[in-house]
């Protein structure tokens, strides 16, 4: 979509030679280590962005939801696996059998394995592991892991595991570890399947695994940088945002881009909700609704009244599901948001 009139803001900018140097890093990566690349794709939700994704080579997508499948499905991607573990409705199910094209899921437990009855036979189902992050997936010495085989019988395809113990500064070693320690017992003990593993921040030191799932990595964040995932000249995603009230004495700085576009999420190991891009060290003091507190330093000159700021956020994926379009900088152009709200 062209656009012809200037961006009111808070607005959404994908930087694309930015974009595309991370996509074609992380592609670079896993074709290095030799293991497929499926991104996951509930970071952008932008079937445009995917295909560049498939286009530098990776080999699938990932999605967190049946009806985020579905919208890629409809775009065209041949090949999905939805990282979750589901129990399915009857109307789930009905979803699942007219789904276009080859689409995999997720279960962890005996009960969802067993209601996958009814399910078309070339759905596949890999079985989620936790190696670490203490979410879904079964233990890897757990009995109930080879329950769940049994009970998938010809459907089984595979274990797959989500390393999110990552995040947060000198955590990605561990978990990248633990990630195949897991992922290759799992296999191991149940006589072969895919493995399925990855996150961003532990991507670069992912191996022993036939597949990864990074998402967040192709518009990179704060979180990301505080990690040691990133550096600032990686981060694809920010949000412009206008000077709207100061304090000039308290130095004190209000932005237009509150929590309804930069999210509220804020892990305890970072600092602040997000920064002024060029200056990570500038971190959002507080978030409202339709504010986002900054305190100047000394030695940067106050931005005025009116003045257009680019803001990076804590968590890209969230910021995205709160907007219908993003705005590729530079271009005149915006691609919608075309998954935004798929959350069953």
């Amino acid at each position: 979509m062209t656009l012809n009139t200037p961006l009111e803001t808070p607005a959404v900018l994908i930087h694309r030679p930015q974009l595309l140097a991370n996509i074609a890093r992380m592609a670079q990566l896993a074709q290095d280590k030799g293991i497929k690349l499926r991104p996951h794709v509930k970071t952008h939700k932008i079937p445009e962005i995917a295909q560049l994704q498939l286009d530098a080579g990776a080999q699938g997508i990932t999605c967190a939801t049946i009806t985020e499948a579905e919208v890629f499905g409809r775009a065209g991607f041949p090949d999905i696996f939805i990282a979750y573990p589901l129990h399915l409705s009857d109307a789930a199910k009905a979803r699942l059998n007219a789904f276009p094209g080859k689409v995999s899921i997720g279960v962890d437990s005996v009960e969802a394995a067993k209601n996958l009855a009814g399910v078309r036979a070339d759905i596949k189902a890999l079985i989620e592991v936790d190696c670490g992050h203490r979410r879904s997936g079964v233990l890897p010495d757990s009995p109930e892991l080879a329950q769940i085989f049994r009970a998938l019988g010809d459907r089984y395809a595979g274990v797959f595991t989500f390393p999110g113990h990552s995040y947060g500064p000198g955590n990605a070693a561990s978990a990248a570890a633990a990630e195949t320690t897991a992922l290759q017992a799992c296999v191991e003990k149940l006589g072969g399947g895919l493995s399925s593993g990855g996150s961003s921040p532990s991507a670069a030191l992912s191996s022993g695994i036939d597949e990864m799932r990074p998402g967040v990595y192709v518009f990179n964040d704060a979180q990301q940088l505080d990690s040691g995932a990133c550096t600032p000249e990686d981060i694809a995603l920010t949000v412009l945002s206008t000077v709207v009230s100061r304090n000039v004495a308290e130095r004190r700085v209000i932005m237009d881009a509150g929590s309804k576009i930069l999210s509220t999420d804020k892990p305890a190991w970072i600092a602040g909700h997000g920064f002024v891009q060029g200056h990570p060290q500038l971190r959002i003091s507080a978030l409202s609704e339709h504010h986002a507190t900054l305190f100047w330093p000394a030695e940067l000159e106050l931005p005025e009244i009116g003045a257009q700021l680019e803001l990076v956020p804590n968590h890209a994926c969230n910021v995205i599901n709160l907007v219908d379009e993003v705005h590729v900088a530079g271009e005149n152009l915006s691609w919608q948001v075309a998954a935004r709200g798929k959350n069953s």
